[in-house]
């Protein structure tokens, strides 16, 4: 749900927060392999978590929603 909002309902911009999250998630899995373990490993486990989060935060302040949302769909009906 978040990714759609954060795409604002265009599935180009999802592709690019997809691909967005996933380049976090493999951040995470190579700030874990770096050695330098200063953190315990589930805070890089809840980074990309957290940054998607923000990011939804920032983007879903402008928005724009279809004007049918969570309006029922009625066969015939205008």
């Amino acid at each position: 749900m978040a990714l759609v909002v954060f795409a604002s309902w265009r599935p180009g911009k999802a592709l690019l927060g997809a691909l967005l999250f996933a380049f976090f998630d493999a951040l995470q899995l190579r700030l874990q392999q770096s050695g330098d373990a200063l953190l315990p490993y589930q805070m890089y486990l809840m980074l990309p978590y957290v940054l998607s989060i923000v990011a939804l935060v920032l983007v879903a302040r402008k928005a724009s929603y279809p004007q049918a949302l969570m309006k029922p769909y009625r066969k015939g009906e205008r």
